[in-house]
């Protein structure tokens, strides 16, 4: 996540060295000593500590110092082999990707940088970190885009019209914490605490010990389920997890979700990225008593479709059953997640609303693939070819890693 850095980092690095002789010896090497070394690149505790200000401010899931520092070291590696392949990235074009990254969040370059500047986070230290992020995206461009081609046979593969296409599925355990407002704070506590385990065991204890969902009585443990099924905001987060590693916590309506990640394949044949999620929602007076779940199973056991749904709901108030149709970006976070893990069909009747007072039986119904020429193929192009591209990109960061010399200070 950097670039053209030879002339930044000698000045960077007189200007520290002013910085050691105006501050003292003991607070300069707290601040300004190296902290990481990766090859002959220092990294200073300033970076650590501006790059988890700024990850903090973005909202990273998972944001600690641990992360900051996975990331500047990274960072170094990446420049490494950019200027070995003699790449840079001219002024202009580095303005233009960050007034592009301002856009995100709504805001001019000006404006992005005096928000960042009044939370103690440098213009530098965000050039730094968009510099390197955009060399590194056109180096692996550059260097594998040939072999990243999609063929038309592959996007048909994709979107489902004939087999062989590959695909990822992720093998996840689950733990979602009832967190209706007055037990919001310690649920949140809870979820913490559970996000920082790394061992499968300990994680399935907890699950069964705190989980509202019925997966609690294997320990959370789901089964194999192509990534496409999630979100599109959680699969990047999921596919970052190393095997044990647990999600930060997920807030969600009246819960907290947590996934630690137990495995990664690649299939024969890809999920088809769905267009639209069609699924019921019937709800429920009692939220998760004991009551309402005996209700709730009578209907899962009387019923096979969404449609058998209308002759549950008959003679009661219209908006006791919903009926949706919907792109997978404005489905509710809660829902999508629990959707994720059924086919149509299958039901799930572990989410509430109304603060807990109403529970939420869920029947899946069916997923439309997104099909057909056009822009639908583009994407779907796209995206296979992005994903090539990832793991190309991870493939060579991982070879300079294992060849790096680390040294912590």
């Amino acid at each position: 996540m950097k670039q053209q850095m030879k002339t930044n980092w000698r000045t960077v690095t007189a200007a520290l060295a002013t910085c050691v002789t105006l501050m003292g010896p003991t607070t300069a090497t707290a601040q300004f000593g190296p902290a990481i070394t990766v090859n002959d690149s220092v990294v200073s505790q300033f970076e650590i500590t501006q790059r988890l200000t700024m990850l903090e401010m973005f909202r990273t899931p998972g944001a600690n110092e641990a992360l900051a520092r996975e990331q500047l070291i990274e960072d170094r590696l990446k420049l490494q082999e950019l200027r070995n392949a003699g790449l840079t990235i001219t002024e202009e074009s580095l303005r233009s990707a960050m007034a592009d990254f301002a856009a995100r969040a709504n805001m001019d370059l000006d404006q992005f940088i005096t928000v960042l500047g009044q939370q103690g986070v440098s213009e530098e230290t965000l050039r730094d970190f968009v510099r390197v992020n955009i060399s590194w995206r056109d180096y692996i461009r550059n260097e594998f885009g040939s072999r990243a081609q999609v063929t038309e046979a592959e996007i048909d593969q994709a979107l489902g019209q004939s087999g062989g296409a590959s695909g990822i599925e992720v093998l996840l355990s689950e733990i979602i914490i009832p967190a209706p407002p007055p037990r919001a704070q310690q649920a949140l506590a809870t979820a913490q605490r559970i996000s920082t385990l790394t061992s499968t065991s300990a994680f399935e204890s907890e699950a069964r010990r705190v989980s509202a969902l019925p997966s609690r009585t294997r320990g959370g443990r789901l089964d194999w389920l192509p990534i496409t099924n999630y979100p599109a905001g959680l699969r990047g987060l999921l596919l970052d997890l190393a095997p044990g590693e647990v999600t930060a916590p997920i807030p969600i309506t009246n819960g907290v979700a947590l996934f630690q990640m137990r495995g990664v394949r690649e299939v024969a044949r890809a999920a088809a990225e769905p267009a639209a999620i069609e699924y019921a929602a019937f709800y429920i007076a009692g939220g998760l008593s004991e009551r309402a779940l005996r209700e709730a199973a009578r209907i899962d056991a009387s019923v096979d479709t969404c449609d058998d749904l209308y002759g549950i709901a008959r003679d009661l108030p219209r908006e006791q059953l919903e009926r949706d149709i919907l792109p997978p970006a404005d489905i509710p976070q809660d829902v999508a997640i629990e959707l994720a893990k059924l086919d149509p069909g299958e039901t799930s009747y572990t989410l509430t609303r109304a603060n807990g007072e109403t529970l939420v039986f869920l029947m899946l119904c069916g997923r439309t693939p997104a099909l057909g020429d056009g822009q639908d193929r583009e994407t779907i192009r796209n995206q296979l070819r992005s994903q090539r591209l990832s793991t190309y990109a991870d493939a060579l960061l991982a070879d300079l890693m294992a060849a790096a010399t680390i040294t912590y200070n």
